[in-house]
């Protein structure tokens, strides 16, 4: 090893900054590792918490959604209910005691959709939204502006705000682009 008288200056600074990286770092006093300590113990307490939170949130939404299959298939009993009730109140020779008790099923299927937060989704007359229409036609015409929803062909329904099943749509397209 070389003196220190030996060396220039620029190899005497290299080597003090050497010497001072290779000494161990000062002791810090007691009073500050406490409140390290305690930064460390309140940091991981609030980061606890916020995992706890998040766990019952998430737990809560899979409670919420747990039924959402079997709500979907009663959606298809919905419908075809709806449509039969509509078809035989449209008949003049329907018995009024079907009517009625196709009325009495109906509503308590509604019931049963409103008590699960089942919604429908309101699409015509609207502007298509694409998370929750889908588009099965589109028809050129001067009477609606482009984009918007003209005839609903199967309703869309949605579970707790969250889409189950999107409204199949026919979608007015301009005649003229010029308007």
């Amino acid at each position: 090893m070389t003196q220190e008288k030996d060396l220039k200056p620029e190899e005497e600074i290299l080597s003090q900054q050497a010497a001072q990286s290779e000494a161990p770092p000062p002791e810090q006093p007691k009073a500050s590792q406490a409140e390290d300590y305690k930064d460390k113990y309140v940091r991981l307490l609030a980061e606890f918490d916020n995992m706890r939170k998040r766990h019952e949130r998430e737990r809560q939404e899979l409670i919420k959604y747990a039924h959402e299959e079997v709500i979907i298939e009663c959606l298809k009993l919905y419908d075809d209910l709806e449509r039969s009730l509509s078809a035989f109140k449209a008949r003049e020779d329907t018995d009024a005691n079907l009517v009625k008790g196709l009325e009495m099923v109906y509503n308590r299927m509604k019931d049963l959709m409103t008590k699960y937060e089942v919604r429908p989704i309101e699409a015509k007359g609207k502007p298509f939204d694409p998370h929750t229409q889908e588009i099965l036609l589109q028809q050129e015409t001067a009477e609606f502006p482009d984009g918007i929803v003209m005839e609903e062909l199967e309703k869309g329904y949605t579970l707790g705000g969250r889409v189950v099943r999107t409204a199949k749509v026919k979608v007015a397209k301009n005649a003229n682009p010029n308007l």
